[in-house]
């Protein structure tokens, strides 16, 4: 089932706090950038987040999702609520987030 635009709307509001959120469209989900790093996406309506230790330290409660069949796991981020929360762990995962992949001419 495809994510719904309102739940990626609501998600992006939650991250307004914050510069530089991107996303992209891809087959029906979307993928969440901060500061031009893949941070995670919203798959089936459910906000999931790359399993990384800042995260699990942020998030010590969290259980793994699978965001589609064959994918690695990731985070499922309970608490899209409150602006403050998911505001900080998106600035608490930037640092450990790996660096883009240079585009191939």
């Amino acid at each position: 089932m495809p994510s719904s635009e309102g739940f990626l709307e609501y998600v992006l509001e939650q991250l307004s706090d914050l510069q530089d959120i991107g996303y992209r469209a891809m087959m029906g989900e979307y993928i969440l950038y901060y500061k031009g790093k893949i941070i995670g996406g919203i798959y089936d309506d459910r906000l999931l987040v790359k399993d990384m230790s800042s995260a699990r330290k942020y998030m010590p409660d969290a259980e793994y999702e699978l965001p589609y069949e064959g994918a690695k796991r990731m985070l499922a981020v309970d608490d899209i609520d409150s602006k403050e929360y998911l505001c900080g762990l998106f600035e608490a995962m930037y640092d450990e987030l790996p660096a883009p992949k240079k585009k191939k001419k």
